[in-house]
């Protein structure tokens, strides 16, 4: 099995909601698709960080029905639906993860399957925080993706060279099978490719668009002004009348604020 999760991710030049893709993820997380083991989301607003996980199949959520309906607004958004394979169906292996570094919540969400992931070495628990808390794989290699940035220092993190650095230890990860990631500062999404996953920047002059799954079409241009800049990532495209980049094998693609600021193949 090439993947066994979905993941979708946003950046925005402005605070947006994310209702409309979410609607598609909803549907595939245990009714259109197999990823029924549980559901995530993490919002930013500034340096602020709340997320929302629950371990029930995501299209019978109350929880995501909420998150669906509430247009909560932000300029970064990673999601999650799980069809688990490493660790059990528990809260404390939902996505996406989280943790602190120089004063930044970093969220993170992973889409595949490592194999012998426990020979990544991770720093003794009394040293340094970033230990698992729960059992699986995706878990893991976040804690030693963070050990690994700590090593790189903040003064190379808003910079297109933090990118180059952080690839290589992202190709490492893949050579323990297949590794599809979200990741972000809070203030740049990190979207690393290895089977699927794919992009898309709308702007203006915005259309209408059509989802998949769900009985749904939004026109884009009564939701946004002309100066709106909004991506959206996801392991699948949500939509079939829109041209949507796929991304390459071992291909790691960097946002700000809707726009790729770095591509790194």
């Amino acid at each position: 099995m090439d993947f066994v999760c979905e993941l979708l991710g946003m950046s925005a030049n402005v605070p947006t909601d994310i209702c409309f893709s979410f609607s598609e993820l909803i549907e595939r997380g245990g009714r259109t698709g197999p990823h029924k083991d549980g559901w995530g989301i993490g919002f930013y607003e500034n340096k602020g960080f709340r997320s929302f996980i629950d371990p029930q199949p995501c299209c019978d959520s109350e929880l995501a029905r909420l998150i669906k309906d509430y247009p909560i607004k932000s300029h970064i958004v990673i999601s999650h639906i799980r069809q688990a394979n490493s660790g059990a169906v528990s809260l404390q292996n939902t996505h996406p993860f989280s943790r602190e570094l120089w004063g930044r919540h970093w969220c993170y969400a992973h889409n595949g399957q490592l194999k012998e992931f426990e020979q990544l070495a991770l720093c003794p628990a009394e040293q340094h925080a970033f230990q698992p808390v729960g059992e699986t794989d995706s878990e893991h290699a976040f804690c030693w993706i963070m050990s690994e940035i700590a090593k790189i220092g903040p003064e190379e993190a808003t910079s297109c060279d933090f990118a180059h650095k952080l690839k290589p230890k992202l190709d490492h990860l893949r050579s323990f099978g297949v590794f599809n990631m979200l990741l972000t500062d809070s203030v740049y999404l990190y979207a690393y490719c290895t089977t699927k996953l794919s992009w898309i920047t709308r702007r203006a002059p915005f259309g209408e668009a059509r989802l998949r799954d769900v009985e749904l079409q939004v026109d884009f241009s009564s939701e946004t002004t002309p100066n709106d800049v909004v991506t959206v990532i996801a392991t699948e495209p949500l939509t079939d009348d829109e041209r949507w980049t796929t991304m390459e094998e071992g291909e790691l693609v960097v946002f700000r604020q809707g726009e790729m600021v770095c591509q790194v193949k």
